[in-house]
């Protein structure tokens, strides 16, 4: 902890502030005296002696002077090209004398007793401000810093209920709750971490440098080609849920995605993310997406994952790749769209397939009915369903008022 101010340093430092307003305050003086002081006269020469008519005017007498030639000057006489040579030029530094100031008119009464009056409160503040910061170094300074107080505290507004690891430097300064080795944290009950058989390994990622993975230039094309169908579709029939398609996506983003959820995204699924980064939900438009879910951007995608890990994370029997298909939640599905309900479409990032996993307990790879083998495929069979009237299984595209539907139909039996 960080030692107080001390009496000494505050005295020191009023000390110094009423000497800077003092000097500023005298030289201020200085200068309005300066410029309110008569300028001297000029110096002239004293009037000859008054002659009194009656006395005689002396005549005087020619003295002769020898004859010299006019082209020797005389000997530390200078000449007239000295003389020009060193007058004094005119410089841009200097400054016209100050005009003269008329006398300023002395305070009134009321005015001297105002100024009198702020002077003994700001003495007073000062003085009060003096008495307390002695009375606080007195009673505070040296209170002795106990280690079972368990906090350890440099900066304000960092203080969270995390227990600290003492062995982190950087920990220490963060959190509230020191953790003592051999006992356990205040107010805590020991947690029991769940059996190593249930958890979800890909729910707790490991740490992974973020690096931009470049996409195949066919994907791209072919990803495009898609979305390019699918809002022309949009422009004519749905415009209104045209203008709810989002803008394109950041490939840092991204890359900042796959690193916290240790999951790689499929290439066809980034490009589609880097044409639109999702849609986003109007006053009175659902967002588009696709089987009756809408289009989920990189940051929708993440907060989806992480909801979903925290709600179910561990693996039923002994995981593999089996049970992470047949869970109602597996940590390596991505969720690429949600209905709202608590039912989301989600993209397998092993074999890259479409999904369904609702709120009562089941996943499925065959939306609507069908295999979907890829986002790629599901954007085709989108495209394809709009342009031609038909259906994705058992999911159909109509335009009603400007706006995206997917109408259920009964196929029957």
């Amino acid at each position: 902890m960080r030692r107080l101010m001390t009496p000494r340093t505050v005295w020191l430092a009023l000390a110094a502030a009423l000497a800077a307003v003092a000097a500023v305050l005298t030289m201020r003086r200085s200068r309005c005296l300066a410029a309110t002081r008569p300028l001297p006269a000029q110096h002239q020469d004293e009037p000859e002696p008054a002659v009194s008519a009656a006395a005689p005017v002396p005549v005087p007498v020619p003295v002769p002077v020898p004859d010299q030639p006019a082209a020797a000057p005389l000997l530390g006489t200078p000449t007239a090209s000295d003389l020009q040579r060193f007058v004094t030029k005119p410089s841009i530094l200097d400054r016209p004398p100050a005009r003269p100031r008329s006398p300023r008119e002395p305070l009134s009464e009321a005015a001297r007793r105002r100024l009198t009056r702020w002077g003994v409160a700001g003495c007073a503040l000062v003085l009060l401000a003096s008495c307390t910061q002695m009375l606080e170094s007195a009673v505070f300074s040296n209170a002795p810093a106990t280690r079972d107080a368990g906090e350890s505290v440099t900066q304000p507004g960092l203080i969270t209920d995390e227990v600290c690891d003492p062995s982190l430097s950087e920990s220490r300064a963060t959190c509230l709750l020191l953790r003592i080795p051999g006992e356990d944290p205040p107010g805590r009950e020991p947690v029991t971490p769940p059996p190593a058989e249930t958890v979800d390994e890909d729910c707790l990622p490991k740490e992974a440098t973020p690096r931009v993975r470049k996409i195949d230039a066919k994907v791209t094309r072919a990803v495009n080609r898609q979305w390019r169908r699918i809002e022309s579709w949009l422009k004519t029939h749905a415009p209104r849920s045209h203008r709810t398609l989002g803008k394109p996506g950041k490939a840092a983003d991204i890359v900042a995605a796959e690193a916290e959820t240790g999951l790689r995204f499929p290439d066809d699924l980034r490009a589609s993310l880097l044409r639109h980064d999702g849609s986003r939900f109007l006053d009175d438009t659902w967002a588009f997406g696709f089987l009756g879910n809408s289009n989920a951007g990189v940051a929708q995608i993440l907060d989806g994952w992480r909801g979903l890990c925290e709600i179910d994370g561990g693996n039923e029997g002994d995981g593999g790749d089996a049970h992470a298909r047949t869970e109602w939640w597996d940590g390596r599905m991505l969720p690429v769209g949600a209905d709202g309900m608590g039912n989301h479409l989600v993209v397998d990032a092993v074999q890259r397939d479409v999904g369904t996993t609702d709120h009562e307990g089941s996943m499925s790879f065959r939306p609507g009915g069908v295999r979907i083998r890829s986002f790629h495929a599901l954007l085709k069979a989108t495209a394809d369903a709009m342009e031609n009237g038909t259906s994705i299984g058992y999911w159909k595209p109509t335009a009603v008022a400007g706006e995206v539907e997917w109408d259920v139909l009964d196929l029957g039996p």
